[in-house]
């Protein structure tokens, strides 16, 4: 077992463990570490605690310090020079004709390099765009490419729930997203109607997954057949997964009648679900939601 803390770098990006041999550092104090980029300016998030040792990326770099009022200023002054820097670059981009949206601009804590992160249709040769940035700058440049994703991440923004976004809130890393949880979950597979503000698939299908798949398993679908408590037999006409209600088509003598249940009440064989027919363009455009990027991610201390 180690001792360590979790420090991020930016807001709701990947936490990152070092070792704060005998210093007190608490949740929420900034701290300076030593990275694969160079010293960087971080917040910690949660209070010192042991991890396994198959859970820490060797080596485990240490804390340099914790942030003092001179590297408070200094990381303010950076911020400052961001925003400068990226107005710089934005017109080095327009004067060179080059088809690329830039997203942000990052300095190192200690300046040793200035980092900007941009989307793109496909490849962009912007090597003379470096030399270019690298002449007003004097320091180290680097050109990221970052997908829809990492994009929608950095610049925030409100979901259909109203709400902020998940991404750039609280998700420290993308996960895996797939019809299959839409599906589950009842929604419409209407492609513009379950895809977020970046165009993919939408982050919160993961959130009520587990839970879905599992009162699922108690309920019939709909056009099954049970038998309910009284001892009659009829066609599920909708369930309520939620509240884990079914509606269902009884007959009584001639008449047909719509009866509400628990799920418990009701005996019935389990079927699978029956998937909902789309058209070509509607499979193609769901298709395109389930891709991946592949392009490298925000975080890569």
């Amino acid at each position: 077992m180690k001792k360590v803390i979790g420090v991020r770098f930016r807001s709701a990006g990947k936490i990152y463990y070092f070792d704060p041999k005998d210093m007190e550092i608490k949740k929420g104090d900034h701290v300076i570490v030593e990275t694969a980029r160079g010293i960087e300016y971080g917040t910690v998030v949660g209070d010192p605690k042991e991890v396994e040792d198959e859970k820490v990326v060797q080596p485990l770099k240490t804390v340099l310090r914790v942030a003092n009022e001179k590297d408070d200023e200094q990381e303010k002054k950076n911020k400052e020079k961001e925003r400068e820097a990226f107005k710089i670059c934005l017109e080095k981009i327009h004067n060179r004709g080059l088809e690329m949206k830039l997203i942000d601009a990052e300095y190192t804590f200690d300046n040793n390099k200035v980092l900007f992160y941009f989307t793109a249709d496909g490849r962009i040769d912007f090597r003379e765009l470096v030399k270019d940035l690298a002449s007003v700058f004097k320091t180290r440049i680097e050109l990221r490419q970052i997908g829809v994703r990492d994009e929608t991440k950095i610049r925030g923004g409100i979901g259909i729930c109203g709400r902020p976004l998940c991404c750039n809130t609280h998700l420290s890393d993308f996960i895996p997203v797939s019809i299959k949880m839409a599906k589950e979950q009842n929604l419409s597979l209407n492609p513009t109607k379950i895809s977020g503000v970046c165009g993919r698939l939408m982050c919160c299908l993961k959130h009520e997954e587990d839970t879905y798949e599992e009162l699922n398993r108690k309920l019939p679908n709909v056009g099954d057949y049970v038998t309910t408590v009284d001892g009659l037999k009829g066609e599920v006409a909708s369930v309520n997964v939620l509240r884990q209600l079914v509606k269902v088509v009884v007959e009584e003598g001639d008449e047909k009648e719509i009866h509400e249940y628990k799920a418990d009440d009701l005996r019935f064989k389990k079927r699978h679900k029956k998937e909902k027919q789309l058209t070509k363009e509607e499979m193609k455009e769901l298709a395109k939601l389930e891709r991946q990027d592949k392009t490298q991610g925000l975080d890569d201390n």
